[in-house]
């Protein structure tokens, strides 16, 4: 190869890929609107962003990201997936470390928000796209702006069908509580778990602190992330899932596992989970081009095939579950989320030691 340098081989090879690039990115901006376009473009001279996240599993969040930067070529997003507590212990070890690392905080325990917002530590931004989201979704939000509901989840019972028939099933979360389902069941746990925590508050507040103990005396398999019991289930280890979410079991079922979902006649559990940008982000473009994602129809394109409850009313809810309207459902309130949940965490490992 003569006449070739080294050095000029790979400045052809990198003028090559900008070229490549370029035009992807074009095509990229002429479908975004306005607003979004001129905060990619700033985004694209930050490059990335890093996404604490404990909403979704780990496949469907990694499923966002790439999605995240297929929309906005140049714009990497990284993503950290653990459960909800451990993203915010996370959080708050880099704060504590003066470390600026996250730029978009999720989690499925609303305290979180209301805690961080308290401290001063999440960016005031109000998505342009949040005002085309579903009702529940914008009711949820901050009236400040300081973080936004992207995800609508549903946490119920389920069930083995090939061990387990629709007619023995446990029809009400009080059912879980009887005998027959001694060393049967599989759940979270409130410590690692917002959602759980979230379940938990309402088990108290419906049926007393004698649930717990009665829940306890049935040995339930606890793991950690609301999710886990899933996994239990489709290793046969136990028949019923307590707490369990709608869309990962429903994206278990369309890999072909033998799961049913049970939505409780005592009222099925909705969780308005929250994201936010974190007020020192180090990216803070990306950040705010990321919140924008998130409250957009691109992204509920995307978590609809992990079975994900849509959040833009364009977007059909996901195949095999219920529309919202249909379902009876239980929430507890921020108030409650905010004062109760170190209490009901104290309380499960009261009772169940762990």
């Amino acid at each position: 190869m003569t006449g070739i340098t080294k050095r000029g081989l790979i400045g052809t090879t990198t003028a090559l890929a900008a070229a490549a690039i370029l035009p992807a990115r074009r095509a990229a901006a002429q479908d975004m609107p306005a607003h979004e376009r001129q905060l990619y473009e700033a985004a694209q001279r930050e490059g990335e962003l890093t996404w604490y996240t404990g909403q979704l599993q780990a496949e469907p969040s990694e499923a966002i990201g790439r999605a995240f930067t297929e929309r906005y070529p140049g714009v990497r997003c990284n993503v950290v997936r653990t459960t909800s507590q451990v993203a915010f212990q996370r959080l708050s070890q880099d704060a504590r470390a003066r470390v600026a690392q996250c730029d978009v905080f999720s989690s499925t325990d609303y305290s979180h928000f209301t805690y961080l917002k308290g401290e001063g530590r999440l960016m005031a931004y109000k998505p342009e796209n949040a005002a085309g989201m579903v009702k529940a979704a914008r009711d949820a939000a901050d009236s400040d702006g300081h973080f936004q509901i992207t995800y609508l989840a549903l946490y119920m019972l389920g069930r083995r069908t090939d061990q387990l028939s629709e007619a023995d099933a446990p029809k009400s979360w009080r059912e879980i509580t009887d005998p027959k389902w001694k060393d049967k069941m599989a759940v979270g746990h409130p410590g690692f778990s917002g959602a759980i925590g979230n379940w938990a508050i309402m088990m108290k507040a419906m049926y007393g602190v004698g649930f717990f103990r009665e829940f306890e005396r049935n040995k339930p398999q606890i793991g950690r992330s609301a999710g886990d019991p899933v996994t239990t289930l489709n290793a046969g280890e136990r028949v019923v899932g307590v707490g369990i979410p709608s869309a990962s079991t429903l994206f278990s079922i369309s890999r072909g596992n033998p799961l049913a979902l049970i939505y409780p006649s005592d009222g099925t559990l909705l969780v308005p989970a929250p994201s936010a940008a974190i007020g020192n982000a180090p990216k803070p473009n990306a950040a705010k081009l990321f919140m924008e994602y998130v409250c957009g129809p691109a992204y509920s394109r995307t978590v609809r095939e992990f079975r994900a409850e849509s959040l833009r009313p364009e977007v059909p809810p996901p195949e095999g579950s219920r529309p919202l309207d249909e379902i009876k459902t239980i929430t507890p309130t921020p108030r409650q989320v905010q004062t109760e949940m170190t209490e009901v965490r104290e309380l499960w490992r009261d009772t169940f030691g762990v």
